[in-house]
């Protein structure tokens, strides 16, 4: 099983990444590797100007590894009452319409705030949406994140972490059933 989880922020240190490579670890450990690719890594200096349309083989070199998965986890942050701009502009650049067509997708919200990024991981499931992904339903969201996680031994709250357990595990099972 190829599975990707993007870390959705161009943000260095971010906790995103950090979940993601936490996340990446509980995978691991129901024998998958699950690759973290960090928009951090985005070359987005190579789309300035909108190069929409255009083969940019820097772009080409990074979205691949995402193309060729069998699933995606997405991790994302909100920033002021959304997800992050990088995201939206990775998006941009992915073929269209084929490039989420029947892919599965879980969800990772994670937030200073109350809510985990609910917003955020709402308003990017309704472009996923429209882009024909197969979303799966158990979403995770993760409030005042830099209290409630720690990198080396997750969620500090039992009830969210088996949450986040029980998302791997039956991600999992989704992405077999619909392969």
């Amino acid at each position: 099983m190829n599975l990707k989880i993007i870390s959705s922020t161009d943000r260095p240190n971010s906790w995103a990444l950090k979940v993601s490579q936490y996340v990446s670890g509980l995978y691991k450990t129901k024998d998958i590797e699950a690759q973290v690719i960090s928009l951090e890594d985005f070359p987005l200096v190579d789309v300035i100007g909108g190069k929409y349309g255009k083969e940019i083989p820097s772009i080409k070199k990074f979205r691949d590894p995402i193309l060729n998965a069998d699933a995606l986890i997405f991790v994302i942050p909100e920033y002021n009452g959304g997800f992050p701009g990088i995201l939206k502009m990775f998006i941009d650049y992915l073929p269209f319409p084929g490039a989420f067509e029947k892919m599965p997708m879980a969800f990772i919200g994670e937030a200073s705030g109350a809510f985990g990024a609910l917003r955020s991981v709402e308003q990017f499931q309704m472009i996923a949406n429209y882009r024909n992904a197969l979303q799966f339903p158990e979403r995770v969201f993760i409030p005042r994140v830099s209290k409630e996680f720690d990198p080396e031994t997750g969620l500090k709250d039992d009830f969210k972490q088996k949450l986040l357990d029980s998302q791997v595990e039956n991600f999992i099972k989704f992405v077999r059933d619909n392969s």
